[in-house]
């Protein structure tokens, strides 16, 4: 390996789509600073993974420890994937204060405060992706607030990619629709939910782990920013 590897930074890098995420940057000879609410286990060479467990509602702790960690990995982070977060069930009638709290400063604040802790480490080249949702899009029953908060993870890619262009450092994000993850899984509805979609099928976390690649880590799309694509198997069409 490299002496100085390439960086990427994935939340929510424990299960799903931010492991998958993880995986196909380790794939690639990448160093992958992993972060999750517990310390996400991966299998790599030693020194390729760095486990942390961090709340990324807490933007503090994150600089803290991106300022100790990230020196001793080159002094660059290349890649930030923000896939860290939570989507419980609201209506108007169901939905809480906590809840609305809880949805908002994981799935929202958590990617500012990412975006913002990790920024300052990234060179003209470096990308971001976001993980939204077709809910941001489109009306999901029953996902009132969830839907709320990745319509706004949407516009602050936008406006993220607008402020940090100068950089030139790219971002955008993915709009999943039906993935296989375990927390999907869970719901007990994705059965149903795979013979709606157009093509037969829910995605399964690697495929959308290799369009975050495709977004961040590959020259291909070195042109792209301020953009969500909507990976979703033709149940929605923008």
């Amino acid at each position: 390996m490299n002496s100085t590897p390439q960086v990427a930074l994935v939340t929510g890098a424990g299960s799903g789509m931010g492991r998958a995420t993880s995986e196909v940057f380790l794939r690639e000879g990448w160093a992958v600073i992993a972060v999750d609410i517990v310390p996400p286990v991966l299998e790599a060479d030693a020194g390729r993974v760095i486990p942390l467990a961090m709340d990324v509602q807490d933007r503090a702790t994150l600089e803290s420890t991106l300022e100790k960690v990230v020196p001793e990995l080159g002094g660059a982070i290349h890649a930030v994937a923000n896939i860290a977060g939570v989507y419980p069930p609201s209506t108007l009638e169901t939905y809480t204060e906590e809840l609305y709290r809880q949805v908002f400063d994981i799935n929202v604040l958590g990617v500012l405060n990412v975006m913002a802790s990790a920024a300052q480490y990234m060179p003209e080249g470096s990308a971001i992706v976001n993980f939204a949702s077709v809910d941001g899009f489109q009306v999901s029953p029953g996902q009132l607030v969830y839907g709320a908060s990745k319509a706004a993870v949407i516009m602050i890619t936008k406006a993220t990619a607008l402020e940090l262009a100068d950089r030139r450092i790219r971002v955008n994000a993915i709009a999943p629709g039906w993935v296989d993850t375990p927390g999907n899984r869970a719901t007990g509805r994705m059965d149903a939910a795979a013979a709606a979609i157009p093509v037969g099928r829910v995605a399964q976390p690697a495929e959308i782990a290799e369009w975050a690649w495709l977004l961040t880590g590959s020259p291909t799309a070195g042109f792209m920013t301020g953009e969500t694509v909507t990976l979703s198997g033709g149940d929605v069409i923008r």
